[in-house]
């Protein structure tokens, strides 16, 4: 059986004898500054600062150096398996596609090129409703990969009831509910540039595809994308969002509902008591509240109150082979994969995508069996020692 990390020897082989190099770094930590030298000023903005200064992205990477991995000699490792089922979704590896938004300011094909890398790797991917392509164009292009929709709950109960039928009849088999941007985060390097792409009718596909939205509008959004963008604005804030309409949820919704954006260990429990079967620990990538904890800070407490009842999957902060790695051994079942696959996605399209997880995925396989694993179940917090 192959492993994830034989696409080192690749690398090699092709540098050694064949006189070629990767067209994009493996150096995962150096993908963004190499995306910034692709992208454009306003997408460049948009894509990679977060909330205020920038803190609590800042406080997630962070976050991961206060954990070093302990590395164990002569444990048999020869093995190594990294394939893992979530939730029902069978996957090469714990590892999904986070939902992120607007992907064709990125590249031209955005969503498109992401979902077949994803269904390429053998990796679920989670479509943002603020997509640039359709629900059921991206649904085509994943093909027969494993897909999951991202809710953004709008407060027109007609529009989320269509989203849900169309995710559903579509093949999208899971939910998940992001929470923690009922409203917008305070981001300066977009309104220093005045710069927001739903009001040009960018990254609202989700809406201007759809029948109930669409009989809302008074000239149709090719005639007006003003007018849609205005719309959308108008039926995106749902600040009034509470726990007791999760109920309103499950009745539209047959498959497994997962909630985004969990950072206390109390609305972990919440959760479970209603009844969903997931969460993702998560802060937005530090993109909704300056000055937050970091989620990795608060991963274990809540894996430890909820793990035995609950799902519980990880993002925010993770760019790498190890961190993907600390997350797993802290409580993660799974993470979620962003900004790291849309830097690919500028480089290279869909590609450039599948270098980046590949990378990830031989960088992760390599780290579990230097730290002497042969499998990420294996992991524990034990793996670790805190500094």
């Amino acid at each position: 059986m192959g492993h994830f990390g034989d696409h080192q020897i690749s690398i090699y082989v092709d540098g050694m004898i064949g006189g070629t190099t990767p067209a994009i770094t493996t150096d995962l930590a150096s993908l963004e500054t190499a995306a910034a030298q692709v992208l454009d000023p306003a997408p460049l903005g948009y894509i990679v600062p977060s909330a205020g200064g920038g803190s609590t992205a800042r406080a997630n990477v962070a976050a991961f150096e206060r954990w070093r991995i302990v590395p164990r000699m002569l444990r048999d490792h020869a093995t190594r398996d990294l394939s893992t089922e979530v939730l029902g979704t069978a996957m090469a590896a714990p590892v999904l596609l986070g939902p992120v938004g607007v992907q064709t300011l990125a590249h031209p094909d955005g969503e498109l090129a992401s979902a077949r890398a994803a269904t390429a790797m053998g990796l679920p991917f989670v479509q943002s409703t603020q997509a640039d392509h359709s629900i059921e164009q991206v649904a085509e292009a994943s093909g027969d990969g494993a897909r999951w929709y991202q809710l953004y709950w709008p407060s027109d109960p007609e529009l989320c009831e269509s989203f849900l039928a169309r995710a559903q009849a579509s093949g999208y088999t899971h939910l998940v509910v992001t929470l923690d941007t009922t409203m917008l985060g305070w981001r300066p390097q977009d309104l220093d540039r005045g710069y927001l792409p739903f009001l040009a009718n960018q990254g609202i596909a989700s809406y201007t595809t759809d029948p109930v939205f669409n009989a809302r509008l008074e000239k149709p959004a090719d005639e007006d994308p003003v007018g849609a963008g205005i719309a959308f604005a108008g039926v995106f804030p749902n600040p009034g969002l509470s726990w007791d309409q999760l109920p309103w949820l499950r009745e539209r919704w047959p498959g497994p509902i997962v909630l985004k954006g969990i950072q206390h260990v109390d609305d972990a429990r919440l959760a479970r008591d209603h009844g969903v079967e997931g969460i993702v620990v998560s802060n937005h990538g530090g993109r909704q509240v300056d000055g937050a904890v970091a989620s990795l800070d608060v991963l274990p407490g809540i894996a430890e109150a909820v793990g035995d009842d609950l799902c519980v999957l990880f993002d925010s902060g993770v760019r790498s082979g190890p961190d993907v790695l600390k997350a797993l051994a802290l409580g993660a079942e799974a993470v979620l994969l962003g900004r790291p696959y849309l830097y690919g996605l500028a480089l290279g399209g869909q590609p450039g995508v599948e270098h980046v997880l590949r990378c990830l995925l031989a960088e992760l396989d390599l780290t579990l069996g230097n730290a002497g694993y042969a499998s990420h179940r294996d992991l524990g917090p034990e793996a670790l020692v805190r500094v």
